[in-house]
């Protein structure tokens, strides 16, 4: 059965930072590209943070280019978001996702592929106040 427990969520401020852990079980992570996605009050999913099987490659949205940065540790299973400058318009839960399969094109520099699931984690809230 495939799980994702996401952690690392809280209340900062502007500016603040935190990071975010997701734990997953049911496969290994390995073998697919990874990505985080957030949920805004009362709106869809979006995906923010894409990353390689590889780990070598990553892509973020506009909106948080410059300040977000996925890792991966394969050997722990574990999905990480580091969120760097924080603002109030990064409030969401954020959940992480499986993306494509190891081999896939989009395994590559191009990795980016917005999913619908079926399966979600529970998610940690971020909320970031001016």
């Amino acid at each position: 059965q495939v799980q994702f427990a996401e952690s690392g969520g809280g209340t900062v401020r502007r500016g603040g930072s935190l990071r975010l852990s997701c734990v997953v079980s049911g496969f290994t992570t390995e073998t697919y590209a990874m990505q985080w996605y957030r949920q805004p009050p009362g709106k869809e999913h979006e995906l923010v943070a894409a990353i390689s099987t590889s780990g070598r490659y990553s892509n973020y949205a506009d909106a948080v280019k410059g300040r977000f940065t996925i890792s991966r540790d394969d050997a722990k299973n574990t999905v990480y978001l580091q969120m760097d400058s924080l603002q109030p318009e990064d409030t969401a839960v954020y959940r992480c996702n499986r993306g494509v399969p190891r081999g896939h094109p989009a395994d590559s520099e191009r990795v980016w592929t917005p999913l619908r699931y079926t399966n979600w984690g529970p998610g940690t809230q971020v909320t970031v106040s001016l």
